[in-house]
């Protein structure tokens, strides 16, 4: 769409999010942009070209926008540095090489039939025409990988074998799974069941695809560097972070929170050890819960009712955002739980998704009690979903396509501490769950800057000292000192090392909340109101740390 030298700040920024969508039909479904659920992104070379190319003219309009009040210099600020960088991601070759465990192309086109609705007869129109697309899709991101590994980039050996493990299993049952159920018959019958065994069969060749040509050419080493590890991470918190300091802190925080929940362990099971601890709360049966169906219907309810005690009290809650669905994710992905915002109109809520392994029936909660609250309220749907609610003062792009994992990641895991603040952890099976959660996000700053930049271990932490990292030594110090199931943590591991400086913007960024919080507390005295700050931090919507920064202390 063409510009206008009269267009403002807010428009550009309106348009962006059109010109984007149409080159990115994934993107569009995420963020509920009508009219390109039938298609696919092309994946290709010419295709992540042209979506930069959308990048770049935005970039130019918005450069001679002058802002006519504070909230549109405040857009201008946060589109500049987020698609700038997607700028400089496509220019230092990073989105042609793309290929991770977790948020790569092939998860992406996977999950995206997550999102569409299944309905009626033209759901399921739509899901075939998409599902028909799958062959093309994949077929052009080979392209993008085969070109990306001529110019010497592939990415490291045990992504591009687990990623193909992934597309194995998704090959398998999970496209036939998706039509099995549709009540659907005649042509439409016909063309689902093609267009799903077409996918299946996309995907079993993107499989051998990257074990039969790309793994010879992976390279073995996991490390990515300290440059391109600063480039993700300003992508990942929209800061320039002294890693190096950021990972002694990480140290630090590790240390206090050991020490916390030892005092927590010694509560529940005296003279236990937190490990000890830990395993008399997987055997007591108040913190059981047995069966997939029943730990959806258990996330349910404790979302349901920290939306209830939360509304009005300590947060103001608008109507749409009482609604947020809890559901357990397909089979295929990474163990965890996640979060999709809901659409601009808010026919598709928020939703909460746990991806369990599939065979996994027994489910410990007084691990996940936190988890539910980072994930739902006080955290990630309360946040981005009071973005989408400000339609009124944030343009389209700061209420759909503005994440910044430091800033969104960052206020979850505060969210987590706001609630024992509020009094919702005085159980102390799930305050040590709390309490773990944010031990592994402490860990994983200490793990993952040190691996990808190989940094030596300090003493006095009883952990190899004097070593430098590696993959092996990550997963041996997250085994060992931290409670975490250990299947998650072979995920973790790989999660890392391939998608570097997206896990410490948890602890990283909370740290920031916290701070900005103390900052406005010493600026306000007497007359700081937590509710109020929280208000006015939440409907600015996400932005850089940098910029969040600034922008709180003017609050």
């Amino acid at each position: 769409m063409a510009s206008s030298p009269h267009d403002g700040v807010h428009q550009i920024c309106d348009r962006y999010v059109d010109d984007i969508a149409a080159a990115d039909p994934i993107l569009a479904t995420l963020v509920g942009v009508a009219g390109h659920d039938r298609d696919l992104p092309d994946l290709s070379p010419d295709g992540i070209a042209a979506r930069a190319q959308v990048s770049r003219a935005a970039l130019a309009d918005i450069g001679g926008a002058e802002p006519t009040d504070a909230g549109e210099a405040n857009a201008k600020a946060v589109f500049v540095e987020r698609v700038g960088l997607q700028v400089e991601l496509f220019e230092a070759g990073e989105r042609l090489a793309d290929l991770n465990v977790i948020a790569s192309p092939p998860q992406d086109v996977r999950q995206v039939f997550d999102l569409m609705p299944n309905d009626t007869a033209d759901d399921w129109s739509v899901i075939a025409a998409r599902l028909g697309q799958v062959p093309a899709a994949l077929a052009g991101y080979q392209v993008s990988l085969r070109e990306a590994a001529a110019n010497g980039d592939v990415a490291a050996l045990r992504q591009v074998t687990k990623v193909a493990d992934q597309c194995r299993t998704w090959a398998a049952s999970f496209f036939t799974d998706l039509v099995a159920g549709a009540e659907v018959e005649g042509a439409l019958r016909s063309d689902l069941d093609a267009a799903a065994a077409g996918a299946s069969s996309a995907y079993a060749g993107l499989a051998d695809f990257l074990t039969g040509e790309l793994a010879p050419k992976a390279p073995t080493e996991d490390a990515v560097g300290e440059d391109r590890y600063r480039l993700w991470s300003r992508e990942f918190t929209g800061a320039r972070l002294d890693l190096h300091e950021a990972y002694e802190w990480g140290w630090a925080e590790f240390a206090r929170l050991e020490a916390e929940m030892t005092e927590v362990a010694g509560r529940i099971s005296p003279g236990a050890s937190i490990a000890e601890a830990a395993a008399v709360l997987d055997a007591d049966p108040r913190y059981q819960v047995q069966g997939q169906k029943a730990l959806e219907e258990w996330m349910q309810r404790l979302s349901d009712q920290a939306l209830t005690d939360l509304r009005g009290v300590h947060f103001e809650i608008p109507d749409p955002l009482m609604r947020l669905e809890c559901r357990i994710a397909p089979p295929g992905g990474s163990v965890g739980a996640y979060y999709t915002g809901p659409t601009d109109d808010w026919t598709r809520p928020g939703r909460m998704w746990w991806s369990v392994p599939a065979e996994r029936e027994d489910f410990s909660t007084w691990r996940e009690v936190s988890t539910v609250y980072h994930e739902g309220v006080p955290g990630h749907h309360l946040q981005i979903a009071t973005a989408v609610h400000q339609a009124a003062s944030l343009n389209r792009f700061q209420r759909l396509l503005t994440w910044v994992p430091a800033h969104g990641e960052g206020w979850a895991l505060y969210a987590e501490r706001l609630m024992r603040e509020f009094g919702y952890l005085s159980d102390d099976g799930d305050l040590l769950g709390m309490l773990d959660a944010h031990l592994f996000r402490a860990a994983r700053v200490i793990v993952d800057i040190g691996m990808h930049l190989k940094l030596e271990i300090p003493g006095g932490f009883g952990f190899h000292p004097g070593e430098r990292w590696t993959p092996d030594l990550g997963l041996e110090f997250m085994l060992t000192r931290t409670i975490t199931d250990p299947t998650h943590v072979h995920d973790e591991i790989d999660r890392y090392l391939g998608w570097p400086g997206q896990a410490p913007t948890y602890k990283l960024g909370e740290r920031l909340w916290l701070q900005a919080r103390d900052e406005a507390k010493a600026r306000r005295g007497a007359d700081f109101d937590l509710k109020a700050f929280h208000q006015d931090a939440l409907v600015m919507g996400a932005m850089g740390l940098d910029t969040l920064r600034e922008r709180l202390a003017a609050l």
